[in-house]
């Protein structure tokens, strides 16, 4: 009997600190983040990237923990969803730049009878620097190793109304109804170098419209912030990127009582367990906040589950 299989795809993160100079080598050598045209150039820029960070970068892991925790998340989302849609359909996830890599996936996957694979990057809003590069990789993966099932992607998940709802209640864990009023909310998404949106990426224009949508859904549910706002973290290197920064947000901010939720993350990882948690959390204790609240991802929530289940069963 032919099977079907669902695929979960993420950037991946280090699984210990000896791993971290591999996650910043695969990640630099991506054509959709170093998009220089010629191969030899990306490969030396990315050495040289690597070589100046893989010590800083080892430093913030170490910090929470000695590894990513997104790998861990994933894992248990992934045996959720596994209980949840029972035997009949294989459940598994690929990382871009940590292992499982596509190509350990794929080899698993050919030695099933499966007729159709669904993946499912885990990337709410599009970008060719996160979607378009995890499909690629699994595709190419894929039928450089003869596989021949056929493969449904998907490459947004942002108006998923259930999705949404597993936002809002990472919100509600971080502040109730009654405090809205005297707190801020800042939705801050991973930044991105401003020619990539220039160059039509579609990610800041996404983020946007996600925005607008738990904007929405805030106010029915009588959540009513001081105020709402998008700003961009993770900036890195001397290019323009998206505005605001999330540190010239808090600069603007009157409310000294701010909550954060990562808007552009599906599952925690360094830039929300290091970044939000701690770094900006310091930033935000030198400019006088008396409140610094950051939200989980919804991980492994069963809202999660409920959505990714929802988002398999539209895309058979």
């Amino acid at each position: 009997m032919k099977k079907e299989a669902i695929v979960l795809l993420n950037m991946g993160g280090p699984n210990n600190l000896e791993e971290v100079e591999v996650f910043l080598t695969n990640m630099f050598n991506d054509k959709n983040i170093i998009t220089v045209k010629s191969s030899l150039l990306r490969s030396l820029i990315a050495k040289m990237i690597t070589f100046s960070r893989t010590e800083k970068s080892q430093e913030i892991y170490r910090q929470i923990g000695g590894k990513s925790p997104l790998v861990g998340h994933t894992k248990n989302l992934v045996e959720k969803l596994r209980l949840r849609l029972g035997e009949s359909v294989i459940v598994d996830f690929a990382m871009r730049y940590t292992s499982p890599f596509a190509s350990e996936v794929v080899e698993r996957l050919n030695k099933e009878y499966i007729e159709k694979i669904y993946l499912i990057p885990l990337y709410p809003q599009f970008s060719t620097t996160t979607t378009k590069s995890s499909l690629e990789d699994f595709e190419e993966q894929y039928h450089l190793r003869g596989g021949d099932a056929i493969l449904v992607e998907i490459k947004h998940f942002f108006q998923n109304s259930t999705y949404n709802k597993a936002i809002i209640e990472r919100i509600k864990e971080r502040v109730d109804a009654d405090e809205c009023k005297d707190f801020d909310i800042i939705f801050s998404a991973h930044g991105l170098p401003q020619k990539i949106v220039d160059a039509g990426d579609v990610y800041e224009r996404h983020v946007q419209k996600h925005i607008e949508i738990l904007k929405k859904i805030l106010k029915d549910e009588e959540m009513n912030f001081n105020e709402v706002h998008l700003a961009y973290q993770s900036k890195v290197g001397p290019m323009e990127w998206l505005k605001p920064s999330l540190e010239d947000k808090l600069k603007e901010i009157k409310s000294r009582s701010v909550v954060i939720f990562p808007i552009a993350f599906a599952i925690d990882n360094s830039e929300t367990d290091f970044e939000l948690e701690i770094e900006y959390r310091e930033i935000a204790r030198e400019l006088g906040f008396e409140d610094y609240r950051v939200c989980r991802c919804p991980n492994e929530s069963e809202l999660f589950v409920d959505a990714l289940v929802e988002i398999y069963a539209k895309m058979r």
